[in-house]
């Protein structure tokens, strides 16, 4: 596995309750193709697949749409893989992944079904995708955003009365078991989650806004563990982009608001983070 002391320590610091950051997440992708090798560099892309593929939808939509150019793919090679996603048995253009070809060939038969919401089809094969890229520690972030996606969708359905099933897919041995105990406070997936009762928490917060930075504050600290060890892997700079990523999406933030907010969101996440007796029996 490589090692990236020089590009580590040339970074700039962040932190959680400070949004501004010396570099931007695309300004950091060109120093990601510039530093790492072709192995790593195809490690970083997956994290780019999903504007590729939030971008593809947009064009689908939109053939004139403007795109998210964080993508790995122009606009000229999104145009190119819809408009050969209809020749069956040809390799797929500009490098992209096999399901997006498929996902656009599928469109026009499934766009107009009741229920089949564009954007969340795409992003459901990107996380079946991107949970398979074959890097251990990578693939346990995507499939941690899978799961406390469908831990905290699992949550609303049943508060709101609805049909758990409906909006959680029986994707993995968690999907499987909150399917398995939808009655149960916490699905039963103590022995299976060690974060349930921090997502649990996160749920029963009922500001949207503040459950959102819950939501990245979480994340942020299971990136930090992540890393302890490797602190000069490609893991640790693909959790570094992670962060940047929220980094910017705080930007909009009130700095000050921002900064008071996310340090209690840490603190009080830190001394909540264990299961509670009523989990363990």
């Amino acid at each position: 596995m490589a090692n990236y002391y020089s590009l580590i320590t040339g970074l700039p610091d962040l932190l959680l309750d400070e949004s501004k950051s010396n570099y931007s997440v695309s300004e950091f992708k060109e120093i990601c193709k510039e530093s790492l090798t072709e192995a790593d560099r195809q490690l970083i892309d997956y994290f780019f697949l999903k504007y590729d593929c939030l971008n593809v939808v947009k064009l689908l939509k939109n053939p004139d749409a403007k795109i998210d150019e964080k993508g790995n793919l122009t606009v000229d090679e999104c145009r190119e893989l819809i408009a050969q996603s209809d020749e069956m048995n040809t390799q797929v253009p500009c490098g992209a992944p096999r399901f997006l070809m498929d996902f656009i060939l599928d469109y026009p038969q499934k766009k107009d079904f009741p229920g089949f919401f564009t954007e969340d089809a795409v992003m459901l094969e990107y996380d079946r995708h991107a949970m398979q890229c074959g890097e251990a520690e990578i693939a346990s972030w995507f499939e941690l955003n899978f799961n406390v996606t469908n831990i905290l969708t699992a949550f609303i359905a049943r508060n709101y009365g609805w049909k758990v099933e409906d909006y959680v897919l029986d994707e993995n041995e968690v999907s499987e078991t909150i399917l398995k105990n939808v009655q149960t406070k916490d699905f039963n997936l103590a022995p299976i989650v060690d974060y349930v009762e921090e997502v649990i928490k996160i749920a029963e917060c009922e500001d949207p806004v503040m459950k959102e930075k819950r939501i990245d504050a979480f994340k942020w600290m299971w990136l930090d563990d992540q890393t302890f060890f490797e602190p000069f892997s490609i893991v640790s700079v693909f959790a570094y982009l992670c962060k940047l990523d929220m980094c910017e999406r705080w930007d909009i933030l009130d700095a000050e608001t921002g900064r008071e907010t996310f340090t209690q969101i840490v603190d009080n996440l830190r001394s909540e983070a264990r299961v509670p007796d009523e989990f363990k029996k």
